[in-house]
Order: C-alpha cells, then sequence, then structure tokens
C-alpha cells in the first residue's frame, strides 16, 4: 500500500501484514535536520512495533536489483518464510 498515515507520521510504503514500513528518501533527507527528524520518526516507529527499511531514491532509480534483493531479505526475514 502506498502512503499511509500511521500515528502522526505518513509513510511512503506500507505492509500491514509484516508492520513494514518502506521509505524512499529523495535530498531533501540530506541536511542535518532531516536526519535527525528521520531518525527520531524512525525510533518512534519501531518502538510501536514497526519495522523499517529505508533507501535513498538513488539507490531505487540506480540500484534497483539491489534495492529489490534487501528488501526481499527483509521481507522472507519478517515472513519467516523460504519465499514470496
Amino acid at each position: 500500500m502506498r502512503q499511509k498515515i500511521i500515528g502522526n507520521y505518513i509513510v511512503d510504503f506500507y505492509c500491514p501484514k509484516l508492520k513494514l514500513i518502506i521509505e524512499i528518501d529523495g535530498k531533501s533527507h540530506d541536511y542535518d535536520d532531516a536526519l535527525v527528524m528521520d531518525s527520531n520518526r524512525e525510533k518512534e516507529l519501531v518502538h510501536s512495533g514497526y519495522h523499517v527499511i529505508r533507501f535513498s531514491d538513488q539507490e531505487v532509480f540506480d540500484q534497483g536489483d539491489v534495492v529489490y534483493d534487501e528488501l526481499n531479505k527483509k521481507i522472507m526475514e519478517l515472513a519467516d518464510c523460504d519465499a514470496i
């Protein structure tokens, strides 16, 4: 599911079955203030029982296969299964 409101936050992608949040960060996340806010937000979400995986938009565009592999690994870890 794309963009979901969770608590006080809007997350980029959310898989409710696994409580997995997928964040894709653009250049606006490269600044110190944004990094601190992202870190605090992620800690709060994890504390609330969610799993967060984060990629830069550049990784998605330039290394889609690596992103796919990392995401699939995380999904399999959370689903505790052999294949998805």
